[in-house]
């Protein structure tokens, strides 16, 4: 087998350990590294082998480390982190903030391209698989209209808001994809609908002791940017049925692509995941990913790239010869 590439994780939060995990199913990759911001004595990996470091440390590890896989969030964290790791490594990572992906590419593409590395951004499933499929769907079917639908499945973004409102001691929120415009996609019948009427959401709150549950509902239902457009239902329980019962991270969606062929035939083109961890599962995605920014920067394609640059051999394991006679 040729050198294994050596993968380095900075964070280790749940898309940090999703990815330890990950690289250990992958028969080409071995994890050297991970980095926090923590004092790494006080993290078990459970891999004694591996080395834990602080951040501020990763410079050091440029000569031992093919690819970094940077696990953190996408509002602070990923927008300072990965220009400046962009500028010693190899990098991949999962930013999510859809408006914003134009100048975040721009900034981390500068810093890439004079360093002569390699960094595939937005990479997950939403942005990431769900992205693909949007695109090959309406290129396939040019005329027609393109459906995404999350859920049903926990956001972790919005179940931060909801954490955030006075007096919630802890919460959670699903986003749960309409039944009824679903069928109305998988028929054909192209409904003129918003996100907001693709969705419904539903919060589970455990209020503090004596909070005013009428005036949390209300804020949480009027919260601009999350629940406001949105149907919006507002449930009250205990800190132990939130940890029996919502402790997991399901998610999960759907892309589907109605449109017609020359002839007036419909055709529908589904796309679906169903996950019973989302962390877990991204960082599986990006894991593989990395796998293809290490093969694109030994072949000089340096830079920021995104799904739509790399070719679905560059994240197989698999030799074109095996790709050929196995999967074709």
């Amino acid at each position: 087998m040729d050198k294994k590439i050596n993968v380095g994780i900075v964070g280790y939060g749940n898309l940090g350990k999703g990815a330890a995990a990950a690289v250990k199913q992958q028969p080409d990759m071995e994890l050297a590294a991970i980095f926090t911001r923590r004092n790494p004595q006080s993290l078990d990996v459970g891999e004694p082998n591996v080395k834990v470091l602080q951040v501020d440390d990763a410079a050091q590890y440029q000569q031992e480390i093919d690819v970094m896989i940077l696990c953190g969030g996408s509002a602070t964290d990923l927008p300072e982190q990965v220009p400046a790791f962009a500028e010693m490594f190899n990098t991949v990572d999962s930013y999510d903030t859809h408006a914003k992906i134009p100048e975040y590419f721009a900034s981390v593409d500068k810093v890439a391209q004079a360093s002569g590395k390699t960094s595939i951004i937005s990479v997950g499933w939403d942005p990431g698989m769900f992205s693909l499929n949007r695109v090959m769907s309406e290129a396939l079917l040019p005329e027609g209209q393109t459906y995404t639908f999350w859920g049903k499945g926990l956001s972790q973004g919005h179940s931060d808001a909801v954490r955030r409102v006075d007096g919630v001691k802890n919460g959670v929120q699903y986003t749960i994809p309409s039944e009824k415009v679903m069928e109305q996609v998988r028929n054909g019948e192209n409904p003129k609908v918003s996100k907001s009427d693709r969705h419904v959401r539903t919060c589970y709150i455990v209020p503090e002791e004596g909070a005013d549950q009428a005036r949390i509902e209300q804020e949480i239902k009027t919260m601009p940017n999350y629940f406001d457009e949105y149907e919006t239902t507002v449930l009250f329980i205990s800190d132990e049925e939130l940890k029996e019962n919502h402790a997991s991270m399901p998610h999960g969606g759907f892309v589907i692509r109605s449109g017609k062929t020359g002839s007036n035939h419909n055709q529908i083109l589904e796309y679906s995941l169903n996950l019973d961890s989302n962390p877990e599962f991204t960082s599986s995605v990006l894991v593989a990913y990395a796998r293809a920014a290490y093969r694109m920067s030994a072949e000089g394609s340096h830079g920021a790239k995104t799904v739509y640059d790399v070719a679905p051999a560059y994240i197989s394991p698999k030799t074109q010869t095996e790709l050929r006679r196995d999967y074709l």
